[in-house]
């Protein structure tokens, strides 16, 4: 297992590297300027964008550069201007010339908590209801599931969050309306404000998880070892769960790995459409700013989130086959 984990562990430095090459290379080489857009619209001295070029490094060769910002992620930096950059660094905003990882670390809370506790709700209502259909398969129940998964996975977020708060939060008062997590100071009113929002978001992923679930394990139940072990007179039940659905979350756990990415960017439209304040806000505002640094930085640390994660899918996909660790 340990093996295993630390080839993971290398592959997912080696990918982190080559993610921050192309994405410096796209930010820092084939745009404008960006010592222009750190000037602003109406700059047209030269002597002040020269002045800026210097101050951001950018008359450096660009592998200088690049490493520069690799190594101030890391160590800190100081920057070609005099300021220090505590680690970890990833620059200074254009927008408002302050450190980007003050502002990073005060809006990865709530995007987050929306993708933990949106994937908790997707996987538990999904898996659940996929189970629970293929258990019932051919029966009313099955039908119904079924059709409820089929609409679930045609509507959007955009589209049943703003009913989702009309209905459950202003008419019945059931859930809260959303609002940023504070885990420190208030963890109770955190949960209420986050559980509408993360519902919304599961709301297509379950649909999906719902009916691969139930393909998945109606397969398992028709393989041979699962005939096997009924002619050995063990329990319909003991059955499903101990050799059914072992069989399909290895499955299951493949397509969660997939689909991580996915989710962040659910997180980032859900953001949107309860007002919260997360990393896609904070993208957002930086595209609209044409604030490249922000931007990279948001993008490298969203990249870095999803490799992580994808590293624990593989430990536990490694637990549940073991025959994974020898790949």
């Amino acid at each position: 297992m340990l093996r295993f984990l630390t080839r993971r562990v290398l592959g997912a430095i080696i990918i982190l590297l080559l993610i921050s090459i192309v994405t410096y290379f796209l930010f820092f080489v084939l745009p404008a300027d960006p010592a222009r857009l750190a000037c602003g619209k109406n700059c047209s001295n030269p002597d002040l964008v020269a002045a800026i070029h210097h101050r951001m490094g950018l008359d450096l060769p660009i592998y200088q550069q690049w490493w520069d910002y690799i190594k101030g992620i890391f160590v800190g930096r100081t920057m070609p201007d005099g300021q220090n950059c505590g680690a970890p660094c990833f620059g200074f905003s254009f927008a408002n010339d302050t450190a980007i990882w003050p502002l990073l670390k005060d809006r990865y809370p709530t995007t987050f908590s929306l993708a933990v506790g949106g994937s908790a709700a997707f996987l538990i209502i999904g898996v659940g209801l996929g189970m629970l259909s293929a258990w019932q398969q051919g029966k009313t129940f099955d039908r119904f599931a079924s059709s409820i998964s089929l609409i679930g996975n045609s509507v959007q977020i955009y589209f049943i969050g703003p009913l989702a708060i009309a209905l459950f939060a202003d008419n019945l008062g059931w859930f809260d309306h959303g609002h940023d997590p504070t885990w420190t100071s208030d963890p109770i009113g955190s949960l209420n404000g986050l559980v509408l929002p993360c519902l919304v978001m599961s709301v297509i992923f379950w649909s999906n998880y719902s009916r691969q679930t139930r393909s998945l394990m109606v397969e398992q139940l028709s393989e041979d070892h699962i005939r096997t072990a009924r002619a050995k007179g063990m329990g319909s039940k003991y059955v499903f769960y101990r050799y059914a659905l072992r069989g399909a979350a290895a499955s299951i756990i493949t397509i969660f790995g997939i689909d991580l990415g996915s989710v962040f960017g659910g997180a980032i439209i859900t953001e949107y459409t309860f007002g919260l304040h997360g990393l896609g806000n904070l993208a957002v505002n930086a595209v609209g700013q044409r604030d490249l640094p922000l931007e990279m930085a948001v993008m490298l640390f969203s990249a870095s989130a999803i490799v992580i994660f994808n590293i624990v899918v593989d430990a536990a996909y490694a637990i549940i086959d073991p025959r994974i660790r020898l790949a």
